[in-house]
């Protein structure tokens, strides 16, 4: 063919190839860099689907209502909320609640952004601290597809508290990394902002501080312990300076911040009971793909509870893994060690602060506890497994491996084996993944909104609540008031009309049912005038004795009566009175009197009118049969 018919056949050679575009290019220019990131995508997508599959939990709608119920100002920002100084939090929750109210999308996507974040910052980490190689993406996955972090994906408070602080670890470490290296100031400067950041959103991102100095004591000193920490404190003075002088100085306002008190253990045995369940059954299990089986716990995220073989074996295989990576590199050792000592600082503060509490059995089996164990456990083992770039270490190649161990054939073996245990920790998170997924997906306080807010859509006009307590298993009764119907339904789209006095009142069922009102309590002892009972006489006042005692709270009061005219009358309870219409002919009302005695009097305004009754209950509201 000739020359120029080469050049202009459609299937000819053309001109040269200008190469791979920019993506390609980005590609080729760190394999390991990209694969990182396809993990970071593939991680916060499927916990973004996986989060869609659930909904709001306890504590959400209590901070719900809270937001809706006050401006943004000092008070609300700087209140402690279970203990916790979140101003950070509070500030995302009061706009997010008045923008998305119960719209889950919203939610969702706040929290992939934040994970992603933390996601690509530990990666960058790891790159910097560790020998560069594809072992870096071994402790990035330990971290992104841990089971452990489930709940900082998927429930937006725990995400608020979580993430920010995971965060703020991670950048604060690596700084602090930069200025041990340097020696420069402003490296400094960027710990304390993170440091700060952190402790905006939770109190817990103090142990930020000692995680700071053992890492440094561990992972960047040489010799005995005693020498290590003499190093560390004379050479990295100014960064512990520093550290004290902000961690104090917010101790300081935090302590003078009104709180409940903590929930101190009671026993050794009970501290012992937690440092097995915590150590036992949640971290070491969900460091290798456990927990494998969750319990549920309501609407809640449910709580860890490993198989016993599967728990047995992976203490085996951790135990394993610390002996060769101590074995066979000598700074394994002190990465293990630094793991060890911020877990114990993880579990001194919850053994002090959590274990006396109603939840205090179960503080040790809720994996939110340690998701922060989860990201310093991957810079340990990327440590252990890989080495810091400032110790100079043999490669794999050099290490004094026994000579059998050198054959080809025991080479090949021991590399099986490692992919073999890769994959089958990898199999066990995705297992424990889609097992929380399946508790996660039951959601009672969806169901009921949903069937609360259908049924007001098809109420009739005029229809009004009493006030009640939604079902435990939506929110649990000690987060009252804020369990209260009025404060759920607060960012509805359709709000209930709730009353305090009515003749037809409504209320919802544990199902989200609009049904009508009862009182289940106390009842009036039956009266002794004939075909009257209890007879009311206007401008005199009656006194109708209760079956029992009522103890001071805000009662309902279900007052059934028969009256000769329309009038009003004033019902006392101890110090409490309302003044409440009374209908000509048989009627009945409901009213809240907030009191207590053992009598209820009544007081008819109307002189000539008589009221008489049989059926006085005081007590609660209930769904009537």
């Amino acid at each position: 063919m000739p020359e120029a018919e080469v050049e202009t056949h459609p299937g000819g050679a053309g001109p040269e190839d200008d190469g791979p575009g920019p993506v390609g290019r980005w590609l080729r220019a760190d394999r390991v860099r990209a694969v990182a990131v396809a993990l970071i995508v593939v991680s916060v997508a499927w916990r973004a689907g996986l989060a869609t599959r659930g909904w709001f939990s306890q504590d959400e709608f209590a901070i719900a209502a809270q937001v809706l119920d006050t401006g943004l100002d000092p008070d609300y920002l700087l209140n402690t909320f279970n203990n916790h100084l979140m101003p950070g939090g509070l500030l995302v929750a009061w706009a997010m609640v008045r923008v998305a109210g119960f719209v889950s999308w919203p939610w969702v996507l706040l929290l992939a952004v934040g994970q992603a974040a933390v996601g690509i910052a530990l990666y960058r980490l790891l790159r910097d601290l560790l020998r560069p190689g594809w072992g870096l993406l071994i402790p990035l996955c330990l971290f992104l597809f841990s089971p452990l972090t489930l709940e900082a994906s998927s429930l937006w408070l725990v995400g608020l508290l979580v993430l920010p602080t995971q965060l703020a670890l991670v950048l604060a470490v690596a700084a602090q990394v930069r200025y041990v290296r340097t020696g420069k100031l402003r490296h400094l400067v960027v710990v304390a902002v993170w440091l700060v950041f952190g402790l905006l959103f939770d109190t817990k991102a103090l142990l930020i501080v000692p995680l700071l100095f053992l890492l440094t004591a561990f992972l960047f000193t040489s010799g005995r312990a005693w020498r290590s920490l003499v190093t560390t404190v004379r050479r990295y003075w100014p960064s512990w300076l520093m550290l004290s002088v902000l961690s104090g100085a917010y101790l300081a306002y935090y302590v003078s911040r009104p709180a409940r008190e903590l929930d101190e253990p009671t026993s050794v045995g009970q501290v012992l009971s937690f440092l097995g369940d915590l150590v036992g059954k949640t971290v070491v299990p969900g460091l290798l793909g456990g927990p494998w089986r969750w319990t549920y716990a309501g609407d809640g995220p449910p709580l860890v509870d490993p198989y016993d073989i599967a728990k047995w074996l992976s203490w085996a295989v951790l135990a394993t893994l610390i002996v060769v990576t101590v074995r066979r590199r000598p700074s394994a050792g002190r990465a293990w060690l630094l793991l060890a000592c911020y877990l114990a600082l993880v579990a001194a503060l919850f053994a002090v602060t959590r274990l006396g509490g109603p939840l205090g059995p179960l503080v040790g089996i809720i994996p939110r506890y340690v998701a922060d164990v989860v990201l310093v456990a991957a810079i340990c083992v990327g440590v252990a497994l890989l080495g810091t770039r400032d110790v100079d270490e043999d490669d794999v190649s050099a290490w004094p491996v026994p000579t059998v161990l050198r054959e080809p054939g025991a080479f090949a073996v021991g590399l099986v084996s490692i992919v073999v245990l890769l994959a089958t920790i990898g199999v066990g998170a995705l297992w424990s993944t889609a097992r929380f997924g399946d508790n996660w997906s039951t959601k009672h306080g969806r169901d009921y909104l949903a069937t609360a807010q259908a049924e007001l859509a098809a109420a009739p006009p005029g229809t009004v609540f009493f006030d009640n307590a939604v079902p435990d298993r939506v929110v649990a009764g000690y987060f009252w008031p804020d369990n209260l119907q009025s404060h759920f339904f607060r960012p509805a789209e359709r709000q209930p009309k709730f009353v305090t006095q009515s003749e037809r009142p409504s209320t919802f069922d544990e199902f989200g049912r609009i049904r009508p009102v009862a009182v289940e309590g106390r009842k009036a002892v039956a009266g002794r005038v004939p075909d009257c009972g209890h007879l009311a006489q206007g401008g005199q006042t009656t006194q109708i004795p209760m079956d029992a005692y009522l103890e001071e709270w805000p009662h309902v009061v279900h007052f059934g009566y028969l009256s000769s005219g329309d009038t009003t009358a004033l019902f006392r309870l101890g110090d409490a009175t309302r003044e409440v219409p009374l209908r000509r002919g048989l009627n009945e009302v409901f009213f809240l009197l907030e009191g207590s005695g053992g009598t209820i009097d009544v007081t008819v305004n109307t002189l000539g009118v008589g009221v008489c009754t049989n059926l006085v209950t005081a007590g609660r509201v209930v769904p009537a049969q």
